[in-house]
């Protein structure tokens, strides 16, 4: 059933629609938001629930917009250094390319109930041993094969700059234990950041470990790479990955690798380095180890275009932060604007537990028991640099 509030994205749509086309030849016209998608083109159907997009704005005429199917942010407007307007996540202009018989891909998502990677798809919880679905490299990779990034979320806007996204998983989904009722909360604040707050219960003991998967690229060109991106991370450490992109339980310095990331470095600087960590990854796809301790006051990340000026600073609670590089883009997708998605065109800088959690009883836990509340939150803030 529909409710009013659900109703609310399409006034949001007409008002702040950039652009209008005509279609079908009789000059009929369209509204389209700022970063040129067509709310009809999300309004679908999967596994028996409705699809759409919500836009979001800010009083600074910032714009986010998401669809419900995988809580996907779709795509991100904000100002370059000189005021101009950039769409800085990568994204498809459509919601049926999203849906995982079209393209496995995790563009934008709300992932869970396990983000990254629990090695060989088995862990144990409460003393039983539980087996996961393998569709990564013999290991359970976000959730498994119909992950909630592949699911329709409940969703409800309040007011402009928020969406509430609701889902509850049922006990055995995709192999996990436990009811969870999970819920993300997506505000788009004044001081141009995107909150991001991901609660969730259960009834049964489980592991809970949410993130977002957005591709950025501050250069609002998706034929850029994301080479000349200057990133900063918050971490002395990282965990080293075997061949199979598993942490092998080490937690290694930073100092000295590739892996540094301590002060302002271009990410193609050493993305082709002769290192066994980089060779293994293509690239970039590790666990940062943050020295931030939590505290949302500390940022974990900072990344900046030098053609746009743009910059972003990731906040977290968490103590894990996944940077991926896009190395397994391969130009075969078309993203907005017919613009293929090209190798390393974009960065991911997932917060998180660090990967396979559950076998390591010695890291942060991801346990989530009856009667405790999950609460995580990620911040992206936006700015432009002096």
């Amino acid at each position: 059933m529909t409710s009013l509030k659900s109703i609310f994205p399409l006034v949001i749509a007409a008002t702040v629609g950039a652009g209008i086309i005509s279609c079908g030849g009789n000059n009929q016209e369209k509204d389209l938001t700022k970063s040129g998608l067509d709310r009809e083109a999300f309004q679908n159907e999967y596994n028996g629930k409705a699809t759409d997009l919500y836009v979001l704005t800010n009083s600074n005429g910032l714009e986010a917009c998401f669809t419900n199917f995988g809580g996907r942010l779709v795509s991100m407007m904000v100002p370059d250094r000189d005021g101009r307007m950039h769409d800085v996540v990568l994204g498809f202009d459509s919601v049926t390319p999203y849906f995982p018989e079209n393209n496995q891909t995790d563009f934008g998502a709300t992932i869970g109930r396990y983000a990254n990677r629990i090695n060989g798809g088995r862990m144990i919880i409460d003393g039983d041993t539980v087996i996961l679905p393998q569709n990564n490299f013999g290991h359970c990779l976000h959730g498994g094969p119909a992950g909630w990034q592949y699911q329709v979320w409940d969703a409800v806007q309040p007011d402009d700059s928020t969406l509430v996204l609701s889902l509850v998983s049922p006990d055995g989904d995709n192999g996990f234990p436990g009811e969870v009722k999970a819920e993300v909360t997506y505000v788009l604040r004044s001081d141009n950041a995107l909150d991001v707050t991901y609660t969730a219960t259960t009834d049964r003991p489980t592991v809970v470990n949410m993130t977002q998967h957005s591709y950025f690229n501050l250069s609002g060109d998706p034929s850029n790479t994301v080479h000349n991106h200057l990133l900063t991370l918050n971490a002395s450490n990282f965990t080293p990955t075997d061949t199979t992109y598993m942490p092998t339980g080490e937690i290694r310095p930073v100092a000295g690798t590739p892996m540094d990331f301590t002060t302002a470095k271009a990410i193609g600087l050493d993305i082709a380095a002769d290192d066994e960590q980089i060779r293994g990854a293509h690239g970039f796809d590790h666990n940062w180890v943050l020295d931030t301790e939590g505290s949302l006051d500390r940022a974990a990340a900072r990344l900046e275009s030098p053609e746009t000026g743009i910059v972003m600073e990731v906040f977290t609670n968490e103590p894990g932060l996944q940077a991926y590089s896009g190395n397994f883009l391969d130009g075969t997708m078309t993203g907005k604007g017919g613009k293929a998605m090209n190798c390393q065109t974009a960065i991911c800088l997932e917060t998180q537990k660090y990967p396979d959690t559950p076998n390591h009883p010695e890291w942060p836990s991801a346990t989530l028991n009856p009667g405790e509340k999950y609460i995580s939150r990620c911040i992206f803030r936006f700015s432009t640099a002096e």
